[in-house]
């Protein structure tokens, strides 16, 4: 027998060891009862601690509404026609709106105004982050966010473009051009005109106590930038009664509210804020002369409001011989309004687009300025309170009529102008007061020559005629005169409004002679069918030979 030495004994102890610690650690029925075993500290991985510079992007948004905020948070940011560092932000209800105004402050948020009536603040942040980051942990709350839009007066149109285009001022014969003549003294009577502009300056033409005016933060005054008599021509324009600075609607109440700041700008806020601000102080019609290329839920709603208590908004169309309108008169529910001169064409600075409403005299016009002053002004600025005080004085002699009934009765009676019908560089057409107040009228007489105007797409000229007589006319005739050659056309029956047009293809050898084609147009009336306004029974015009 071996004897059993200290190092074997050692030896088979160990092994012994070894093999229980196997079976205790891989036996199920000791595993599954037996506790955790903590892992040795070297085991456990060492946590990665990011820098602030590399700390990871939080995933992208899934929710559409939350998605859409922040790339309007991003769109402010690359926007020049915004007020630095502002933002206009519509809330869904008016808890939502109390929730903000509570966390605004601690968020990094200044509240620089708030429209409770329309669940809206203004507000200005110092890192968009802040903005970000209250979108993300409250977005259900938000209505609408966008940038604080800078709204001005359109900009002055340049000489070189008038004079190109052999254009004609009105000067002081504006009103009776839009058929403002007679006994107006009572035009605007129990009507509210709110001018939101620069400010209204004291003048004779506005007599006594028919000016007011409402301070919303910015005065009640205008200043004495070179600009500053803006707002002063505009309420002339809608409800003077001076004969060197008259407006439509001179028995009007003038309600004055000034928008601009010291730099002659305003915003969209402001503008929300004054629209609304009128209404509740009576206002009847509201006039924007000035605007911006943006929109927000603010000035949306804010239009509604008026249009809910009974008013209407009429807006300039803008001066940037554009194709698109300004806002607010790009908001296909305000009676947007461009510019024509004295020989009915479109000024060439005015814009255009498929809401415009209206055209109106814009180049030249006499009226009202800073000091007692009187001025010549061009622009859409002053074509839309001419509309303004129209919807005025029909309101005035018909107590039945509301202004929005107002405001379509004159897109019904408005003088075709450009192509036939309704288009974006005219409207419905330029407006004649004269034949809006004789509408229903059946002793009042007025057939016209509308316009001239070549399809190239059909290579006709389209001569346009219009019954704005209160009764139908039959027995019309149009002679058209073409390069001296005579043409006689008979008209059969035009109701009262009713329009026709007279087609006459345009032959390219008449340009050999000449170079182009002079039309002149005669409107003859049937005998014994005195005509009150015969001046525009005639109208001439030049087909140039494209080069």
């Amino acid at each position: 027998m071996r004897k059993i030495t200290p190092f074997l004994l050692f030896v088979f102890t160990a092994s012994c060891g070894v093999a229980l610690l196997w079976w205790w650690r891989h036996d199920p029925t000791v595993t599954a009862n037996r506790p955790p075993v903590a892992a040795s500290p070297s085991t456990v991985p060492a946590p990665m601690l990011p820098s602030v510079a590399t700390a990871p992007t939080p995933p992208a948004p899934t929710d559409p509404a939350l998605k859409k905020l922040l790339a309007a948070v991003e769109r402010l940011l690359l926007r020049k026609d915004v007020r630095p560092q502002e933002a206009v932000i519509s809330f869904k209800n008016d808890a939502a709106l109390a929730r903000f105004l509570a966390r605004a402050d601690k968020a990094g948020l200044t509240v620089l105004g708030q429209l409770d009536g329309l669940r809206t603040v203004r507000v200005r942040f110092g890192d968009a982050s802040a903005l970000e980051a209250d979108l993300e942990q409250n977005a259900a709350d938000y209505d609408d966010l966008s940038g604080n839009y800078v709204f001005t007066s359109p900009p002055t149109p340049t000489k070189e473009q008038r004079a190109a285009l052999n254009q004609i001022p009105f000067g002081n014969d504006a009103l009776g051009f839009i058929g403002a003549t007679g006994d107006r003294s009572q035009w605007g009577r129990g009507v509210t005109i709110a001018v939101l502009d620069t400010g209204v300056a004291a003048d004779p033409t506005f007599g006594r106590g028919r000016l007011s005016a409402l301070d919303i933060g910015f005065g009640t005054t205008p200043g004495k930038a070179a600009d500053d008599g803006h707002g002063t021509s505009v309420a002339s324009l809608a409800g003077g009664m001076s004969p060197d600075a008259g407006g439509v609607a001179p028995d009007a109440a003038l309600l004055s509210i000034r928008v601009t700041d010291a730099t002659g700008a305003s915003d969209i806020f402001t503008i929300s804020r004054a629209i609304v601000a009128a209404v509740d102080a009576g206002a009847q019609v509201v006039n924007v002369s000035m605007g911006g290329y943006g929109t927000n839920a603010a000035l949306t709603n804010a239009i509604t409001y008026a249009l809910d208590h009974g008013a209407v908004v009429v807006a300039a169309a803008g001066n940037d011989q554009a194709a698109q309108l300004n806002w607010p008169a790009a908001d296909p529910r305000v009676i947007s309004v461009g510019a024509v001169d004295k020989a009915e064409q479109q000024v060439s600075f005015s814009n255009s687009g498929v809401q415009l409403q209206l055209t109106a005299p814009g180049l030249g016009v006499q009226t009202a300025w800073l000091d007692g002053q009187r001025a010549d002004v061009d622009g859409t600025s002053a074509s839309a309170p001419l509309v303004s005080g129209a919807i005025a004085a029909l309101v005035s002699q018909n107590p039945t009529l509301t202004p929005a009934q107002a405001a379509q009765l004159l897109t019904q009676t408005a003088s075709d102008g450009g192509a036939p019908g309704e288009d974006p560089a005219y409207g419905h057409g330029i407006l004649n007061l004269g034949w809006a107040m004789n509408a229903n009228n059946p002793a009042y007489v007025d057939t016209a020559v509308a316009s001239h105007y070549f399809d190239a797409t059909t290579n006709q000229m389209d001569f346009v005629i219009q019954n704005r007589s209160g009764q139908a006319v039959t027995g019309l005739s149009l002679d058209v005169t073409t390069n001296g050659t005579p043409t006689s056309f008979a008209i059969a029956n035009l109701a009262a409004g009713q329009s026709t047009v007279v087609k006459v293809p345009v032959d390219p050898a008449q340009y050999a002679a000449a170079g182009q084609i002079r039309y002149a147009t005669t409107l003859v009336n049937p005998l014994g069918l005195a005509d009150q306004v015969p001046a525009n029974n005639r109208r001439t015009s030049i087909l140039t030979q494209a080069k």
